[in-house]
């Protein structure tokens, strides 16, 4: 085998055994006790998010689904041009809590957390919880408010200081549903001894 094909050879084995992550969701994503038994790192990282940022891991849980129902390497959709040219994703959003390029480049810098990774579930939810410190602290949603953490995480505080989620029926109705999930994964989790 020549060197060039062993180099290509290594090179893909080496692709492949890379993967930060669960590339696929969880069974029974209505089932906080399930989703926690089949990823006991979930719930270390819920853990330590809510020790250091104080965010229920009900609502760590809700946001997560929403975002990118628990898949590592989650990404936008693509844009097409005339229906059938792809053009790019709809945005740079990428891993469980679908931080932007942007958005994650600043929570390094600000954190030190020079090593993160948008695909390791510990560093996504640190992500979360450090973002949602910031929507408490700035614009005072408190941090067991699903509904309101949800609409300053999608729209960024910015939007969220506007009022853009206002006209987005749709985001309204979402962060609503949000809000349940959150209460239920919350009581799931106390009924299966996972959170007291």
């Amino acid at each position: 085998m020549s060197r060039l094909l062993r180099a290509i050879a290594l090179t893909l084995l080496v692709a492949s055994c890379s993967g930060s992550g669960n590339t696929k969701a969880p069974r029974e994503l209505d089932n906080a006790c399930s989703i926690v038994n089949q990823h006991p790192d979930f719930m270390r990282a819920f853990r330590a998010t809510e020790r250091q940022y104080g965010v229920p891991i009900g609502t760590l849980m809700a946001m997560i689904y929403q975002e990118s129902k628990f898949i590592s390497d989650a990404r936008p959709p693509y844009r097409y041009t005339l229906g059938v040219i792809p053009s790019g994703r709809q945005s740079s959003a990428l891993g469980y809590s679908q931080a932007l390029d942007g958005t994650w480049k600043e929570y390094k810098q600000i954190t030190g957390r020079r090593g993160a990774n948008r695909e390791r579930i510990t560093d996504a939810t640190l992500f979360m919880g450090w973002y949602m410190q910031q929507s408490n602290k700035d614009l005072g949603i408190p941090m067991g408010d699903t509904r309101n953490q949800y609409l300053a995480y999608h729209d960024g505080r910015t939007g969220y200081k506007r009022g853009t989620w206002r006209s987005k029926s749709w985001l309204i109705r979402i962060a609503g549903e949000l809000e349940g999930r959150a209460a239920m994964y919350d009581q799931q989790l106390r009924r299966c001894g996972k959170i007291r």
